[in-house]
């Protein structure tokens, strides 16, 4: 049995996940719901959250109708690519055209109102337009179905916390493996034999934020196989992984093997406050806005997104965001990723730690338990 198996959901958590989806459905009145996932990095986990299938290539989709049972939905050019035994939903098929025969399902059955989860960035474009054109009112359900989702079960967790040490052992690879005249890529190539190893399959998503003289440039970018790195630099390499459960995590931590800069230093100060503060308001019945107007006031006079973070499970990104406008109030056991980007005015330095904190009755929870500090390289442990 491969530890992908090992996490597939127990029956009980299975009809969790389904009763609180029906619910929200029946919130907005519809009649059946389309939840749609791709290969794209981040936009599988829907469809595996709602049938235990982990897409390799292409796209896939669960349908729920209101009453009776769920149906997966997969292109039949993709029949023999991906583990279908993995599936807990009996009734799958493999058609020509996914949307033509979801919206011929929808005739039969006489369903009218039909929210579609994935609407905004992952449904294929001719499945789309093959329900619109059957004259089906067309719900988007992007947020009501993360919202209903928010909350994550022990056996959820029981994941979450194995994407942490997946993700944390990668980043403590790259520490010990560095090394003045390594190219960026070599590094980045060490976590990823690391995550591979451990079970991600291809769910990393991988990037670099690099510097001279202790400090970080703004731009994230693919680390490069040509530049070699010195002692000068500031590396942070940004990692963000699902673990076999197929729960998303980000963990970050800066490598500045010859010190870092006053500015740096001052930017990470102020985030070692941020941190505090995430643990002291990210509780249950606080608002999303409200956390992030408290955990965001020792960045004031720095620039810095919309944004401090956004709730994350079995999708990379999932609402509610944490930040300005988001009035949904969050509950016990939500996972966030917390990880502002942070840079001075004339953006010639910035720092974007990623942690994910576990939302508590009482604060939150830091799931990696690293506190915010940097590295020289060769450290042994984190």
């Amino acid at each position: 049995m491969t530890e992908t198996h090992l996490f597939q959901p127990s029956p009980q958590e299975i009809e969790r996940r389904y009763a609180n989806t029906r619910r929200a459905m029946a919130e907005h009145g519809l009649d059946a719901l389309i939840v749609s996932g791709s290969e794209y990095t981040g936009f599988e986990g829907a469809v595996r959250y709602m049938c235990g299938f982990h897409i390799l290539h292409r796209y896939a989709y669960v349908v729920v109708p209101a009453k009776g049972d769920p149906v997966c939905v997969f292109p039949k050019e993709a029949t023999w690519v991906g583990d279908h035994t993995a599936t807990f939903v009996p009734e799958q098929v493999k058609v020509a055209h996914c949307g033509e025969w979801m919206a011929q399902l929808c005739r039969d059955h006489g369903w009218r109102r039909i929210g579609i989860y994935g609407l905004e960035y992952i449904i294929p474009v001719r499945d789309y337009q093959a329900l619109v054109d059957a004259g089906l009112d067309i719900v988007n359900f992007d947020v009501a179905f993360d919202h209903s989702r928010a909350q994550k079960s022990e056996e959820e967790l029981e994941s979450v916390r194995r994407s942490m040490e997946i993700n944390k052992a990668g980043v403590l690879a790259v520490i010990q493996a560095y090394q003045a005249g390594k190219t960026e890529a070599e590094l980045m190539g060490v976590a990823e034999q690391v995550f591979a190893s451990l079970g991600t399959a291809r769910n990393t998503m991988d990037m670099v934020l690099v510097g001279p003289n202790g400090s970080l440039l703004p731009q994230m970018v693919f680390p490069s196989a040509t530049r070699k790195v010195q002692d000068s630099d500031g590396l942070l390499y940004g990692l963000e992984i699902a673990g076999p459960g197929g729960h998303w995590v980000e963990f970050s931590r800066l490598l500045a093997p010859g010190g870092i800069s006053k500015e740096t230093q001052r930017l990470m100060d102020a985030y070692a406050e941020f941190h505090a503060l995430a643990k002291e308001h990210m509780k249950a019945g606080a608002s999303a806005e409200d956390v992030h107007r408290k955990c965001v006031a020792p960045f004031k006079g720095w620039r810095m997104g919309h944004v401090c973070g956004h709730s994350i499970g079995m999708t990379m990104i999932e609402h509610p965001r944490i930040g300005e406008g988001s009035e949904f109030e969050l509950v016990e056991n939500m996972v966030c990723s917390m990880h502002p980007h942070v840079m001075t005015e004339d953006r010639t330095a910035c720092l974007y730690f990623q942690e994910t904190f576990r939302v508590g009755k009482d604060g939150g929870e830091p799931l990696s338990g690293i506190p915010v500090k940097y590295y020289r390289g060769g450290e042994s442990s984190l």
